[in-house]
């Protein structure tokens, strides 16, 4: 019959210190990047409230749920609007319009406009800021950008994409000239009286499409010449008409005189 070994006690102490050791290496490794993020999440979200504030509580409210005739409420708008909105200049507004100018100079920096839209992001979920892996153009199709453009969005911001008039004293504002971020934001968030594309009806690589036509129509240019606008066929027939048919009538009375 085989002798059995008897376990030392000190073995059972020294494997519960091991296993603790272990268990607290892992700990140390991890929780601190957790924490760090938490204590940075919060204090931007504190300097973010302050700006809030300061810039945007007289119209949007102190607790960010609106001002009846001046400002709506932005519970649920999302970090995405705040950046499209203060990123291009249209916000915070001088005073309530039908809509908010935009391609006017920045208020702030890149860092408060993200503090403000972390403070906004607590409000209600919303659209994110894009990682930028879905706003870089030189990874879409723009051919196949060009189609979704052309269906979904030329008919206000023309197939050229230069904007156009909407009703009411709105516009369509021009879309070249804007960052692929941006573009994506406005997609995501519809500003003003712009429809929403959410992931519904155009996924994340759709919009990066559409980003990348947009990119090619500025790099292309114009190679006909003068665009008159990009407006189309009726600024080219106005000046055709009137240009050219001037031309065609001042040859004619030119020819008359010199056969007189």
């Amino acid at each position: 019959m085989p002798k059995l070994t008897r376990r030392h006690p000190a073995a059972i102490a020294l494997l519960l210190m091991l296993g603790l050791l272990v268990t607290g290496t892992a700990y140390s490794a991890v929780a601190p990047k957790d924490a760090q993020a938490t204590v940075t999440a919060a204090d931007s979200v504190e300097k973010g409230k302050k700006l809030f504030t300061a810039n945007c509580a007289n119209c949007h409210g102190a607790n960010g749920l609106g001002v009846e005739g001046a400002g709506p409420s932005l519970a649920g708008v999302g970090a995405a609007s705040v950046d499209f909105q203060m990123g291009t200049g249209r916000m915070p507004m001088a005073a309530p319009d039908v809509q908010a100018p935009g391609n006017i100079r920045v208020k702030f920096s890149d860092e408060e406009i993200a503090d403000v839209g972390a403070y906004v992001a607590t409000l209600g979920a919303g659209p994110a800021v894009p990682p930028e892996e879905y706003t870089d153009g030189s990874k879409g199709d723009a051919g196949k950008g060009g189609e979704i453009f052309r269906v979904n969005c030329a008919m206000c911001h023309a197939s050229a994409g230069v904007g156009g008039a909407l009703t009411r004293g709105k516009d369509a504002p021009p879309v070249t000239g804007v960052s692929g971020k941006h573009i994506y934001e406005a997609m995501v968030t519809g500003p003003q009286s712009m429809p929403v594309f959410n992931e519904t009806n155009l996924d994340p690589e759709d919009k990066r499409d559409v980003i990348a036509y947009i990119e090619a129509m500025e790099e292309a240019g114009n190679p006909g010449g003068n665009p008159l606008g990009g407006y189309g066929p009726v600024p080219e027939g106005l000046f055709t008409w009137t240009i050219g048919l001037g031309i065609l009538i001042a040859g004619a009375i030119w020819l008359g005189q010199k056969s007189a």
